[in-house]
């Protein structure tokens, strides 16, 4: 073994195939995550007083842009709770703190209730690596908390492995941010130098990390848009290739 003394991954399309439980909700005649989010907040609020959907489309709609500026530009992710108070303020309107939470809940558990799918293979080269080096999930938490994905993780038998988890609404900061990294780092006892980390995202998880003085890799196995672009020391196609990959790289 060379110097490298932990990896870090990313969880989603890495770990856990992003918008794999769309098909399970279509299938169970649910509407999608998209329009049940909207959903939710327009049934809270009209059952306080009346509304149209479409006033609460429009106006959770702007919330996502707000987020997404902030979440690109500022490298945060607001909490769901942060966001609905952003589109409720937009609205002009409020809602009963039992009802609020309950909103927020349902938003909460809707991705570990109905799970998205692991992606395939992970779980013995996962325990395999534990073995050789220490693991932790770097993550953007965008709806699910950072305390869901701990639970889909879990219930996929995929948390046991990892010695930290660094997600974003617990660090206060999203990738390429460095305090994902040093979070992990600190987690994990180790400098930032001697991790590697493993995403589908060039800018987010390899051009981040490299910056950092980190190797990375860009797995593809279901998101490889940027595979022509990458600047990644390795792409890997699956977890079937990424042990070999990463014992090049630790050469």
């Amino acid at each position: 073994m060379g110097k490298l003394k932990a990896i870090t991954f990313d969880l989603w399309d890495t770990l856990v195939i992003d918008d794999s439980d769309e098909e399970k909700r279509e299938e169970r005649g649910l509407r999608s995550k998209f329009d049940e989010r909207r959903h939710l907040l327009w049934e809270a609020l009209n059952g306080v007083e009346l509304i149209e959907p479409e006033t609460v489309q429009l106006a959770y709609n702007v919330g996502d842009a707000a987020f997404n500026k902030v979440w690109k530009e500022h490298h945060i992710t607001w909490p769901i709770a942060d966001r609905l108070r952003v589109i409720l303020k937009g609205l002009g309107r409020e809602l009963p703190p039992d009802v609020f939470e309950a909103v927020v809940r349902a938003h909460e558990e809707m991705e570990v209730d109905i799970p998205p799918d692991a992606m395939p293979g992970a779980a013995p080269v996962l325990e395999r690596l534990a073995k050789r080096y220490k693991l932790c999930i770097v993550s953007d938490a965008i709806v699910t908390p950072g305390r869901g994905l701990r639970r889909l993780l879990d219930n996929h038998g995929l948390a046991k492995p990892f010695s930290g988890f660094a997600f974003s609404d617990e660090v206060g900061h999203s990738k390429p941010h460095r305090k994902m990294f040093d979070s992990a780092a600190n987690q994990l006892g180790v400098g930032i130098s001697e991790m590697l980390h493993i995403g589908d995202r060039d800018h987010n998880d390899v051009k981040g990390p490299q910056q950092l003085g980190m190797k990375a890799i860009l797995f593809t196995a279901s998101r490889n848009v940027d595979r022509d672009n990458t600047t990644a020391d390795a792409v890997c196609d699956s977890f079937e290739d990424l042990e070999a990959a990463i014992e090049r790289l630790d050469a």
